[in-house]
């Protein structure tokens, strides 16, 4: 690869964090420098549930999503068998997802990634009489508290640099770094001109109840209960277009009553703390190269790669479409050589 590359690389969230230590470890002679308006802990991603599962999205080839989750659970995974999980916050998290109805797909396209999967039996469902069907598996939980100041001294040994500051526009960067790699989430409705990336609010609930070590989801995805490092967090909603990031009391009642229901004991547990983020929705995640407009600035030419509109399932994917990220960000480098030896 050539010296003297500058890459730089907007957003401060799992995404943005990911995509550069994945860039700075694969591409050494490359300058990395991660721009976030925001750092942990006032990301988006900070206050996520953080659980691995992802639903089937029919927009995205079955083969890629398979990719993206396989590539961050098998990351993820290493990293909850190291001495490095406590401070990362990465753990192995065993559970059950249950259904009120059957659902068509019984064993979801992720079900051979994750460990252990298998139907619930009718003796374990039993303790959810509203329910009909349910799968048991282990996956992992990724607290982003801990997991993106871990990320970013991970970055900062690989060379990388970051630096606090907000971007208004993508042309602002064209002047100093060679590629952009745009991973600013919601803030793609600015810089990328994406007007379908759509905040979902979500709101959730930190506990105190050591006594829980399962998690629980209602196949909805609306209601669960995820034991962490340091409480349990449960939850929660999903409020498309809703920009509200105060705490709801209204939403905090539904969500105690709701997880009250799968799980009496939490009647007991005291709640340690509330928090709302939104979610960066989209159709589809957009991990790509936007070569048609591309920047252009003092007679030079400056690509921009994209990835943001993970929804919910950020954390899920974050390594799986940053390892997508920097095979652009290399094909882009690949081409822009080959030109100059061309001239």
């Amino acid at each position: 690869m050539m010296d003297g590359v500058r890459v730089v690389v907007v957003g401060a969230g799992v995404v943005g964090f990911s995509t550069a230590v994945c860039i700075a470890e694969n591409l050494p002679h490359v300058s990395v420098t991660l721009l976030g308006e925001k750092f942990s802990p006032e990301t988006t991603s900070d206050g996520a549930a953080g659980i691995l599962f992802a639903n089937h999205n029919p927009d995205v080839p079955v083969e890629q999503q398979r990719r993206w989750f396989k590539s961050s659970f098998d990351h993820l995974r290493l990293i909850a068998q190291s001495e490095d999980a406590p401070e990362a916050g990465v753990m192995l998290s065993s559970g059950w997802q249950i259904f009120r109805d059957v659902p068509e797909d019984k064993t979801p396209y992720w079900s051979d990634l994750v460990l252990g999967f298998r139907i619930m039996t009718e003796r374990e469902l039993v303790r959810f009489p509203e329910h009909r069907f349910g799968q048991a598996f282990t996956t992992i939980k990724c607290e982003c508290s801990r997991y993106l100041p871990w990320l970013e001294k991970r970055f900062r040994r690989a060379g990388g640099q970051v630096e606090q500051r907000r971007v208004d526009n993508l042309q602002d960067l064209s002047g100093s770094f060679d590629v952009i790699v745009n991973c600013s989430g919601l803030g793609s409705r600015s810089l990328a001109g994406d007007v379908s990336v759509q905040p979902v609010r979500g709101q959730v609930l930190k506990m105190e109840a050591p006594w829980l070590q399962h998690f629980i989801r209602d196949g909805d995805g609306l209601t669960y209960i995820f034991p962490g490092i340091q409480g349990v967090t449960i939850g929660g909603t999903r409020q498309g277009g809703d920009w509200n990031l105060q705490v709801d009391e209204n939403d905090t009642r539904g969500i105690l009553k709701r997880c009250s229901s799968l799980e009496p004991s939490l009647k007991r547990a005291r709640i340690l703390s509330s928090w709302v983020g939104l979610r960066p929705d989209r159709k589809t995640p957009r991990v790509e190269v936007e070569r048609e407009v591309e920047v252009k600035k003092g007679g030079r030419s400056v690509t921009v790669v994209h990835n943001y509109g993970h929804g919910g399932v950020g954390v899920t994917l974050s390594w799986g479409t940053a390892m997508e990220a920097l095979g652009l960000v290399k094909k882009s480098l690949q081409e822009t050589k080959r030109d100059k030896a061309k001239l």
